[in-house]
């Protein structure tokens, strides 16, 4: 049985540059742990052995509760960041369809579909007040 391509039809040359930046990527790594341990400080000792938050001393237990309304606002930014995301690529896509198409019109469907459900859902957390901050 043979297969459809043998070794020597492959062109790995068109792959040398990816392979030569995997290893330029490895080396700094390596260097950069070996150097930060060679020439980094070395002592140990109770100060070092705190946590550092922005020059304070840790005051308290880490186990604080949050407000859910944090969460909340945090989880609408990842919906708007995300749709940021999404729209670049339709939008690129849309302006190469042929206009007056039933595809451009299924696409301009799709989006404006997916904009109107995350007006939605930015009035219905408005309603609720998550951006209240009280």
């Amino acid at each position: 049985m043979t297969s459809i391509f043998t070794l020597a039809e492959l062109d790995l040359t068109n792959y040398l540059p990816v392979a030569v930046i995997i290893v330029m990527a490895l080396l700094f790594v390596a260097a950069n742990l070996i150097m930060s341990h060679m020439i980094g400080p070395q002592a140990d000792g109770s100060t070092k052995a705190i946590a550092y938050e922005s020059g304070m001393n840790p005051i308290g237990s880490t186990r604080k509760r949050f407000n859910v309304r944090f969460y909340i606002m945090a989880m609408t930014f990842l919906v708007f960041d995300v749709e940021i995301i999404f729209l670049y690529p339709w939008a690129v896509t849309y302006t190469q369809l042929e206009p007056g198409s039933s595809e451009s019109l299924l696409f301009l469907g799709r989006i404006l579909f997916f904009i109107t459900t995350s007006i939605i859902a930015y009035i219905y957390a408005w309603k609720k007040g998550v951006f209240r901050w009280d």
